[in-house]
């Protein structure tokens, strides 16, 4: 009977660790990768940001600061993306995509639920800017 018990946590156990690690697998991680003032513009900076996307991953709907203009490049896979009021595309490695300022970012994930994805997305922005990602209210 013990050994019953024992036996039946080991997988209970076991496959809620497994359930753990498919979650952590469709994360999506941002991280700034560097930033520098434009000497040519004052109050304006280059900031790159990557956006890796775990399989399956996607990023809530957003915005930018009002004063980010940005261009992303796909470095890997392919990001289903939508922005304001326009069709969802998918990019693969080596395509691109720009956003002005002020659009809505509606649809921001991986286009594979097996593969991982990532960008580069290269902002303009206002030098002091420290959010670049903020969550989209209607």
């Amino acid at each position: 009977m013990i050994r019953t018990i024992l036996f039946s946590a080991a997988i209970v156990a076991t496959t809620m660790t497994g359930a753990l690690a498919r979650d952590a697998s469709k994360e999506t991680k941002v991280t700034l990768v560097y930033e520098h003032e434009l000497p040519n513009v004052p109050g304006k900076s280059i900031k790159g940001v990557l956006v890796e996307y775990g399989p399956g991953a996607s990023s809530a709907a957003h915005t930018h600061p009002d004063s980010a203009f940005i261009y992303a490049t796909v470095l890997e896979g392919a990001v289903k993306s939508k922005v304001n009021d326009g069709p969802v595309k998918v990019y693969k490695a080596g395509e691109s995509f720009s956003e002005n300022p002020g659009d809505r970012h509606a649809v921001s994930e991986n286009a594979s639920t097996t593969k991982p994805a990532r960008l580069l997305a290269v902002f303009v922005v206002n030098t002091d800017e420290k959010d670049l990602v903020l969550p989209y209210r209607e």
